[in-house]
């Protein structure tokens, strides 16, 4: 479980670091699919969510070179 909290606050910080949506609803909405994922993931095995971890990690350091080099 340890590994699926991790990976939700992962997702929770790529949320964070992307740009602003357009529509408040759906921005709500899509703070809210981090802790859906985590809930959903902590029956999974492992290795998956192993796999989405690294998957955001690398997601958030692209973002974050890119905000750095063209803002």
């Amino acid at each position: 479980p340890v590994l699926t909290i991790i990976m939700g606050a992962s997702m929770l910080l790529q949320q964070k670091m992307s740009p602003p949506m357009g529509d408040p609803t759906q921005a709500k909405m899509m703070m809210f699919m981090p802790l859906i994922f985590t809930v959903i993931f902590i029956n999974f095995s492992s290795g998956l969510v192993l796999y989405w971890l690294v998957n955001n990690v690398l997601s958030i350091a692209q973002q974050y070179y890119i905000q750095k080099k063209f803002a």
